[in-house]
């Protein structure tokens, strides 16, 4: 979770060649020595292409991966993107290289390494801790929803990614990136620069080729805000698109995993995986569509009605002057901007909002809890806020768990406040909101800034985010979709699409639209500083 908005709102308102990796967009300062590497910038189709052709295994391709880890994730610009690597992945690309020497292939991600970031159950040799040492050794009994889905798709799953601990929802000053299990993630762009939370590692490492594709999550901002800041596509389903259970929670009304990619067609693909029914609790009824590629059009912005939310430029300069150069790409393209258009915004919508993530935390983590059995190393919210007081030397040598604290004194989510906040900020945000703006302009998406360019990194004072367009659609459940729209002095800034609940596939259509008519994505530099 990104907390940049509601709490803005409550108190104001492989084998490596000896090549230096280089990027035109970095700014003037030494670059780090990082070797090239083959799988650079690789899509899914391509790595499927060379594993058919006999180019690629799956194995060599996950090796690859491993070696690229140790060379840029522990050693080097020491990204602390990937909290631990699967024991078992070579093991399972033997496997599925077997499977795919008999002629069986499970679909797009067959072989194809994928980072999970570390709120995400796997059963398997990986633990899911939040990056608490709370949760240390802890492997649940099944896999999550999500990595049942991505294991039958064929995808071997790499790793762990490193997240802002407990998914950013501890402390009111946390610093984004940072695990007492990974340490600080750093953005591979500029090092000393934040790649915004909470799903760091997943952004980080997926922007620095240390994976295929990764899966983030998002209560507010987790997948967009580190997609932005680190140069990717992000995309936020609507909640319930993607299966919720088995991923450690903040919040039932706003979680959901997602895509983190290079590509909009990555994005979709990889969606095309996870989407849909559970198949360790089916049952529950969804709106996945049968392939979300098949939504991708190059052509996808002719004609397309946009709405702009100007109450979410002005926080930067040099941010809008990017922006307006996309929006001029997209009339260019065909697009009819509707300028501006606005959605209901209050410091009111950002205290309940926090109120709702509150009491749900409280409740849906300790019902997580719950599901790990007798033997799990913490059995509630309020022993984990005791387990962070005695080990508070390793816990929070920066920041406290305030948050935390002010969750455990909630009541249950029968309470009037609770169920008060919720009904209206879906009522404001959908209802009187996202529903009645598109309807009123015969709108296809609502398009603004993702956020700013990366901050740096400050355990004294926590996070300095700018601004940025998340909590909308994230209150709403709705999906959003960010892809990369150019630089301010070196580093990422994305532009933002979101609309109705599940309207994944036109939103993808506009986002790839878009994007293969700019290209602004450009690998990192690793630059360690600016200059």
């Amino acid at each position: 979770m990104e907390r940049r908005d509601f709490l803005r709102r409550s108190t104001e308102g492989g084998a490596a060649l000896a090549i230096l990796a280089t990027s035109t967009s970095a700014p003037a300062s030494a670059a780090a020595t990082v070797p090239d590497f083959e799988l650079n910038e690789i899509t899914i189709d391509e790595l499927q292409k060379g594993m058919e052709l006999g180019r690629f295994t799956g194995r060599w391709i996950t090796e690859a991966y491993l070696q690229r880890i140790e060379q840029l994730d522990r050693q080097g610009p020491t990204l602390r993107s990937v909290i631990e690597t699967n024991p078992d992945a070579l093991a399972i690309a033997d496997e599925l290289d077997r499977e795919r020497r008999a002629g069986k292939l499970r679909g797009a991600l067959h072989g194809i390494p994928v980072l999970v970031k570390d709120n995400i159950d796997t059963h398997d040799r990986m633990t899911t801790t939040a990056g608490s040492l709370a949760l240390e050794g802890s492997i649940p009994s099944q896999d999550s929803g999500v990595a049942a889905k991505l294991r039958a798709a064929g995808a071997i799953l790499l790793g762990k990614a490193n997240l802002s601990e407990w998914a950013n929802i501890r402390s009111n000053h946390s610093s984004s990136g940072w695990s007492a299990r990974g340490g600080q993630c750093r953005n591979p762009y500029v090092l000393d620069r934040n790649p915004c939370g909470s799903s760091s590692g997943s952004g980080a490492a997926t922007s620095a080729n240390l994976c295929a594709v990764a899966i983030g999550t998002e209560t507010d901002g987790s997948i967009v805000c580190p997609s932005n800041a680190c140069g990717l596509v992000g995309l936020k389903p609507t909640v319930g698109l993607v299966p919720g259970r088995g991923i450690i929670p903040i919040s039932h009304s706003q979680d959901t995993a997602g895509p983190m990619t290079r590509t909009v067609r990555d994005a979709a693909i990889l969606l095309n995986a996870i989407a849909g029914d559970d198949p360790l609790a089916p049952g529950k009824p969804v709106h996945a569509v049968a392939d979300y590629a098949a939504s991708l059009d190059a052509n996808g912005l002719k004609g397309a009605r946009l709405g702009v939310l100007r109450s979410e430029f002005g926080f930067s300069p040099k941010v809008d002057k990017v922006l307006e150069a996309a929006l001029e790409d997209m009339k260019r393209l065909g697009a009819v901007l509707i300028d501006p258009v606005t959605l209901p915004s209050s410091r009111e919508i950002g205290r309940r909002e926090l109120a709702v993530l509150l009491y749900e935390l409280k409740a849906d983590l300790n019902a997580y809890l719950a599901t790990l059995g007798p033997g799990a190393p913490v059995k509630s919210l309020k022993e984990i806020i005791a387990f962070n007081e005695k080990n508070a030397d390793r816990e929070m040598p920066y920041f406290g768990q305030d948050l935390f604290i002010e969750a455990e004194a909630k009541g249950p989510l029968t309470t009037k406040e609770y169920q008060d906040a919720l009904k209206k900020n879906l009522r404001d945000t959908r209802d009187k909101g996202i529903d009645a703006t598109m309807k009123k302009h015969r709108l296809d998406a609502i398009v603004a800034p993702t956020g700013g360019p990366a901050w740096v990194t400050d355990w004294a004072n926590g996070d300095h985010f700018g601004g940025g367009s998340s909590s909308a659609p994230a209150i709403a459940g709705y999906p959003n979709i960010t892809v990369p729209a150019g630089y301010v002095h070196g580093l990422p800034v994305g532009i933002s699409f979101f609309g109705l609940a599940w309207s994944e596939p036109a939103l993808l259509r506009l986002a790839y639209a878009y994007e293969q008519a700019t290209k602004h994505r450009r690998k990192p530099g690793f630059i360690p500083t600016m200059s």
